[in-house]
């Protein structure tokens, strides 16, 4: 049969949250860097990003990574990560799913009971150690690029909510951060509707009203993502948060668009951003656990092992501990008479 294209993926999901890796069908992307390869797939080919992830092929809450030959010579590997609204430069519950998949397929060989592998993704090199037995991923550990607070107890202005404090840190992705108390939220899978809405809501007005920029990436714009926190439920966890992704563009005349997705797992980038706001709060040291839960019970934990400036901010490093289980082996193709090689979304889930 012949198509207009193939490719060859696998589906895993960190801690909950869904990770498709394309291993094969897309060869290599034109770039100096894993960063102009995203801009390139962004400005040139932002059309594979659609077919993989709106529907029929994919949904929501899905991501989806691409695995490229790396241009760092110290990297065993490089990814691309794409979501439903932009290309993170960098996610870790991707480098989680990423990290088994190469490691559980034979990708990248497998050492047990400990592998130690390098990744290059858009936001720079990730150290990365893998527990392995059996053949099995059994946790990963990654040194994520530095992480640091903007805003502590902003103020923004919210449609239906009014004023709203946050927080803004960077931890791969530039966050907003709020208590879901003040909107008397309970973070559980049954609360997903309301905490999506508010969550996107508090997004789109921070990202409009706190404009922020990377010191050292200035083409890394705009607030991207927003987290409530709270309470845990489990007494050996710090804090439970709900992370909401955007599904769509947020207009402010239509409420009917002020909504995201849920993040299923505790999020990674997430987690290194509160832990920078604590830090930067004097509430959280160095080599200190910070286990963070997510929306279905499951944990991170995290920990800040280095203090460092990114431009002229006081920044820190942190790492993050995981697992994700592959979820299935599939052939995506395109059939060239096919109406919607772009995928589609409908408002009804999509928002």
């Amino acid at each position: 049969m012949v198509f207009a294209r193939r490719i060859t993926a696998v589906d895993a999901h960190a801690c909950g949250e869904p990770g498709r890796v394309i291993v094969d069908g897309v060869t290599d992307v034109p770039g100096d860097t894993m960063f102009d390869k995203m801009v390139h797939l962004r400005e040139q080919d932002d059309a594979l990003r659609m077919l993989m992830l709106r529907e029929p092929r994919g949904y929501p809450a899905a991501n989806c990574n691409l695995l490229l030959p790396p241009t760092h010579p110290d990297a065993d590997a490089g990814f691309v990560i794409m979501e439903q609204t932009e290309y993170p430069a960098m996610s870790g519950t991707n480098t989680v799913c990423v990290t088994t998949v190469l490691l559980e397929t034979g990708i990248v060989e497998a050492v047990e009971p400990v592998t130690e592998l390098v990744l290059e993704t858009p936001a720079g090199i990730v150290r990365v150690t893998a527990q392995v037995d059996n053949g099995k991923v059994t946790g990963v550990n990654f040194r994520n690029v530095p992480a640091f607070a903007v805003h502590l107890d902003a103020t923004v202005e919210v449609p239906e909510l009014g004023k709203v404090r946050v927080d803004v840190a960077w931890g791969g992705m530039f966050y907003a951060i709020a208590d879901a108390s003040a909107f008397d939220l309970e973070l559980v899978p049954s609360e997903g509707a309301r905490i999506a809405r508010i969550g996107e809501m508090i997004k789109a007005a921070a990202r409009e009203q706190l404009p922020v920029a990377h010191p050292e990436t200035p083409a890394i714009t705009g607030i991207s993502i927003s987290q409530l926190s709270g309470p845990p439920h489990d007494p050996h966890a710090h804090r439970r948060n709900a992370v909401v992704v955007s599904t769509g563009a947020f207009d402010w005349s239509r409420p009917e668009t002020w909504t995201g997705a849920l993040d299923r797992s505790p999020c990674g980038t997430g987690t290194c951003a509160a832990m920078a706001v604590l830090h930067a709060r004097g509430e959280l040291p160095l080599d200190e656990d910070f286990v963070h839960e997510g929306i279905l019970g499951t944990r991170f934990v995290g920990r800040l092992v280095e203090e460092t400036t990114v431009g002229d901010r006081p920044a820190v490093v942190p790492t993050l501990g995981g697992r994700a289980w592959i979820t299935g082996f599939a052939e995506y193709v395109l059939d060239d008479s096919d109406p919607f090689p772009e995928g589609f979304t409908v408002g009804d889930i999509w928002g």
